[in-house]
């Protein structure tokens, strides 16, 4: 069951609506975008600030906008386990909940908009469809993150374009570097809601929302969890038997051991709080990554 209500404030719901965790897909790509444009020779300090406050607060947009939607389409039922739900907990009206994402979203499109004018206005479209996604991922009459479709969004939204939007905006150029890495961040994240999915897949079939997690079963969703894994830690290896970087780059692989916990507890367990630990630890596992790459590159 969701932690009891009772023993909550109104101001710790909503840091529990924020999902701390979940902020480390959004810091992540930035970060390691920023290494590989200092690593490229170029980089502009307040476009790379600009990028992280879009990514940021796009985070809380789709985090908050999850919130509400799911509490609208009653996927946030007493019998859900996990942290408890700002929307659904009963301190919080829901209004306000919808009132945060549409300002988090709104901050997101602000900062977004004077960085693509200041960069290439080219950006402007993929800061809109950046938008759309995350509030369409579960709002909406047919929100696509319903339809198993949520760890493609993760994948390309805040890996690779989180990830080489943040080396355009600092170097004005994408190469490979930007597009491997942006596909690691993105893996990486991928698992991050794998691992959220895998601990909601009872109560998400009970309330029909329908996750990759419930429509491919839990013990496909368990492979699938360390092929991300796997994937996202081949990267680097690729990147440097092709030359792109240097030997310093297999730092990122010492994160390896990290990444690792959460996947056996997978296995392990279904157990939801060990299942939260899980997904929390998998959030550290990307942070490290992206911090080892900055070692790597840059270094």
């Amino acid at each position: 069951m969701a932690v009891a209500t009772r023993t909550l404030t109104p101001r710790a719901v909503w840091w529990s609506a924020v999902r701390p965790a979940t902020l480390a897909a959004s810091v992540s790509p930035v970060l390691a975008g920023t290494a590989i444009a200092v690593h490229q020779g170029g980089i502009r300090p307040l476009a790379g600030l600009g990028a992280l406050v879009v990514a940021v607060c796009m985070q809380l947009g789709v985090n908050f906008a999850n919130d509400y939607s799911d509490h609208r389409r009653g996927a946030d039922s007493p019998a859900r386990v996990g942290p408890v739900r700002a929307a659904s907990s009963g301190l919080v009206p829901p209004a306000q909940v919808r009132s945060a994402a549409i300002g988090a979203f709104g901050a997101a499109a602000l900062v977004g908009i004077v960085l693509s004018l200041a960069t290439d206005w080219r950006l402007l479209i993929v800061g809109a469809a950046s938008l759309l996604a995350g509030a369409l991922y579960t709002g909406g009459p047919r929100p696509y993150g319903y339809l198993g479709l949520g760890e493609l969004f993760v994948f390309v939204f805040f890996g690779l374009v989180a990830t080489g939007g943040t080396v355009y905006v600092e170097s004005l150029r994408i190469t490979p570097l930007a597009i491997l890495f942006g596909c690691s961040m993105g893996f990486l994240a991928s698992a991050i809601l794998v691992l959220n999915n895998l601990r909601d897949i009872e109560s998400d079939t009970a309330a029909g929302k329908r996750t990759l997690a419930t429509l491919i079963g839990r013990r496909r969703t368990l492979y699938l969890l360390p092929a991300l894994t796997a994937a996202a830690f081949a990267i680097p290896v690729v990147v440097f038997m092709a030359s792109l970087a240097p030997l310093t780059v297999l730092a990122v692989l010492f994160a390896i051991f990290i990444a690792a916990a959460p996947v056996r507890t997978a296995f392990a367990t279904t157990s939801p709080p060990r299942l939260v630990s899980a997904l929390k630890q998998m959030a550290v596992a990307e942070l490290a990554f992206a911090l080892l790459l900055s070692v790597g590159l840059i270094v």
